[in-house]
């Protein structure tokens, strides 16, 4: 269980795809301006990676190591049509915010990048987990940033009005990216002391340890 524990914590917090590693920047800068598109955003990509990593570990041993790539970019890009397929039908006005970053998720970096990097190499329950927590990072640091601008830039929360004070530089591209570092830095800075502490917590209990033994 000890590993599934990292996997999850890797993806959500330590690894995290959006503030640790940077990955999925075109959807990130051009959606958080709104916290429902944020969201929306977040929650489709946390699908396709889920069920890609699934069919990409559960194929691993059939798919050619030569053409894994293109076969990897047939398996996203046929999930991410079901998607836009489900949202035009059922959710038309999430379809609508989402725009052309809906058909820019088959080359999502995140969902390759786990593809190649952990899927095809790990069982379907690892992957599992991987994908989802993964996703669940991407979701929750897209919403969060979308909270943010939508709140301070539109004085709106999920197009409900809140305030009528408001900063209209924070919903431009400009302002987008401005919230995206200040996140960034402050998301980093409290994983390195989460770290450190770990690290201490860990010192501590070694030479514990050694002193137990050598008594």
């Amino acid at each position: 269980m000890n590993k599934y524990k990292n996997y999850a914590l890797d993806g959500l917090i330590f690894q995290n795809p959006t503030f640790i590693l940077v990955l999925g920047t075109c959807p990130t800068l051009g959606l958080i301006n709104s916290a429902f598109s944020a969201m929306g955003m977040g929650l489709t990509v946390l699908v396709v990676l889920t069920l890609s990593n699934i069919i990409i570990s559960s194929l691993r041993k059939v798919i050619p190591n030569e053409v894994r790539i293109p076969c990897y970019i047939v398996i996203i890009a046929t999930l991410v049509t079901f998607i836009r397929m489900f949202l035009e039908k059922f959710i038309p006005s999430l379809y609508d915010s989402l725009g052309t970053f809906l058909a820019l998720i088959v080359v999502n970096c995140i969902i390759l990048g786990r593809a190649e990097a952990f899927a095809n190499k790990h069982t379907v329950l690892e992957s599992t987990v991987d994908g989802v927590a993964n996703g669940l990072g991407f979701t929750a640091a897209l919403t969060i940033m979308g909270v943010i601008c939508e709140f301070f830039g539109k004085g709106s929360l999920f197009g409900l009005q809140i305030m009528n004070f408001k900063i209209s530089m924070l919903t431009s591209p400009a302002g987008s990216f401005m919230i995206y570092g200040l996140c960034i830095a402050v998301f980093t800075y409290i994983v390195d002391g989460v770290v450190r502490a770990r690290r201490v917590k860990a010192n501590k209990l070694a030479r514990e340890n050694m002193l137990k033994e050598g008594v």
